[in-house]
């Protein structure tokens, strides 16, 4: 398997990681950052931006990038890419769990039975997912984060390391839940939340298409 990977900064050296593991091959990067073009990360080179790679239909690629805003709009801007799932070799996943395509779990990622998981998450080191939860597109659950069962993520929440979530609770549409906290109630969408338990600190701003004409951001 020859895949292209968006991103060159330290997401994409651990997603590059992963697929080398399965045994692709990484045909080369793409990053909006001049200081990248031209130098190798793991073996793989950094080939220009991410405006070279528009024309290319067809070709398999993932996004590497941790942010999940910056993945929702690289998505949008490749239209026509056939996005590559990467399950490290060493993350456990239930023959019924079901992996959108883009999303990366990592080394140690637990998955289990029944979990549905959307396209370009990230399932990141040591993450663990309980039975019959559902993440949205876009997620990010970062390393050693924890999800009982029935835990229901909305599109482009994020989690910070080491947060834990009971079973049955639902996170709302790209919140953000700090590092090492304890979610114990539901949290509605566009927050952040921190603590042990997570309380409501912030609320976010719309997302660029919703001050223009309304709409949520729906899925690709």
């Amino acid at each position: 398997m020859k895949v292209y990977v968006f991103g060159a900064g330290g997401h994409a050296k651990v997603v590059v990681a992963v697929l080398q593991e399965m045994g692709a091959t990484v045909q080369g990067l793409f990053d909006d950052n001049p200081a990248t073009w031209g130098k190798e990360l793991l073996g793989a080179r950094v080939l220009g931006p991410v405006s070279e790679a528009s024309a290319m239909k067809g070709e398999a690629g993932v996004i590497a990038v941790g942010d999940n805003l910056a993945r929702l709009s690289l998505a949008r801007q490749l239209r026509g890419w056939q996005w590559t799932t990467a399950v490290h070799p060493k993350a456990i996943v239930h023959s019924t769990a079901q992996i959108g395509p883009g999303t990366v779990v990592f080394a140690g990622a637990i998955i289990q039975p029944y979990a549905k998981i959307g396209a370009h998450c990230i399932i990141n080191t040591a993450a663990t997912v309980d039975h019959d939860c559902i993440l949205e597109d876009f997620v990010h659950i970062a390393p050693g984060v924890h999800l009982g069962g029935n835990v229901f993520l909305r599109e482009g929440a994020m989690l910070g390391v080491g947060c834990v979530v009971i079973p049955g609770r639902q996170i709302g549409e790209w919140s953000i839940v700090g590092a090492g906290s304890a979610v114990i109630s539901d949290i509605p969408g566009r927050f952040v939340a921190s603590g042990a338990p997570a309380r409501l600190k912030r609320r976010l701003p719309q997302l660029p298409e919703e001050k223009l004409n309304g709409s949520g951001g729906g899925h690709l």
